[in-house]
């Protein structure tokens, strides 16, 4: 899927720049010198320029103060060459991160974290989705799984991926911004294990985007049902004693009822980059007509 979306984006590029345009632009900030945060971002500029997609990174050190960065995303949203900017996440204690999220302006905002597009996003208008949620969507639209009166489990009530994934399939899919009209229950860390597991009998899609190993197992899974896991962790093997990657559920196992599954690493991750790239070319898009 995200090899199919790829080529639709690689596509659009070549059309706009076919056209006399300028070359979709990608502005990245990364803070600090985190691993988990390094690796995103060059996998993000990597896939930037496997599809024709311009992209630079600025890297700041851990110590840069929130007024030094919020200059700089002033300036780069100043900048016409920049059609989309993100600033990784997450940012050092001493930067408020709602106070950046909030300083991208929105329509060059490929994250979807501006409260504007999130406003827009709860109110069914057309905004920058999240890149997360959006791969989520993008992924069960793509594979044809009916969500019209079904029943699904989001667990995980996060700003930036579980609650827009609940919104984006419990809304109407007759407004501006379609949604999938399901009947959402979202569930989180303070759902009692037993509930939960009541409530995931009860759905015909699960989605988990906790951060905890091994959360959803087969014995709570209904026969058939659709599992997308979100879920990135980083567990020890108890065997070589090295990290591995995890997701939230225990695959080996839910994959013998589940009717679609989802693996970590290689599911969600490949289509939230691909969705991103999306997002950087809807700006570009965007730039043109205002």
């Amino acid at each position: 899927m995200a090899r199919q979306i790829h080529r639709e984006i690689q596509r659009e590029v070549e059309e706009l720049v076919s056209g006399g345009n300028m070359r979709p632009h990608l502005g990245v900030v990364l803070v600090g010198d985190d691993s988990a945060s390094r690796t995103y971002v060059r996998n993000k500029t990597r896939a930037a320029s496997l599809l024709g997609i311009s992209s630079d990174t600025v890297v700041k050190p851990s110590s840069v103060s929130q007024e030094e960065l919020l200059e700089l995303i002033d300036k780069m949203n100043r900048d016409w060459k920049v059609s989309g900017l993100l600033v990784q996440l997450p940012l050092p204690g001493h930067i408020n991160e709602r106070a950046v999220c909030n300083a991208i302006a929105p329509e060059k905002d490929v994250d979807g974290f501006h409260i504007v597009n999130i406003g827009k996003l709860c109110l069914d208008q057309r905004s920058m989705v999240p890149a997360t949620p959006a791969a989520v969507w993008e992924i069960i639209k793509r594979a044809g799984i009916e969500t019209v009166g079904k029943n699904v489990l989001v667990a995980g009530r996060s700003k930036n991926v579980g609650l827009p994934i609940a919104m984006l399939l419990h809304t109407d899919r007759n407004h501006e911004r379609p949604g999938g009209d399901a009947t959402v229950t979202i569930t989180h860390r303070c759902t009692p294990r037993e509930q939960l597991k009541q409530l995931t009998h009860l759905a015909d899609i699960v989605i988990s985007a906790t951060g905890v190993p091994g959360l959803i197992t087969a014995d709570m899974v209904k026969e058939g049902a659709a599992v997308i896991d979100v879920g990135i962790n980083r567990v020890r093997d108890p065997i070589t004693g090295k990290l591995r990657l995890v997701g939230d559920v225990d695959f080996n196992g839910v994959k013998e009822k589940a009717g679609f599954i989802t693996p970590v690493p290689g599911g969600v991750g490949p289509m939230t980059v691909a969705m991103l790239m999306k997002n950087t070319v809807a700006a570009a898009r965007y730039a043109l007509t205002h």
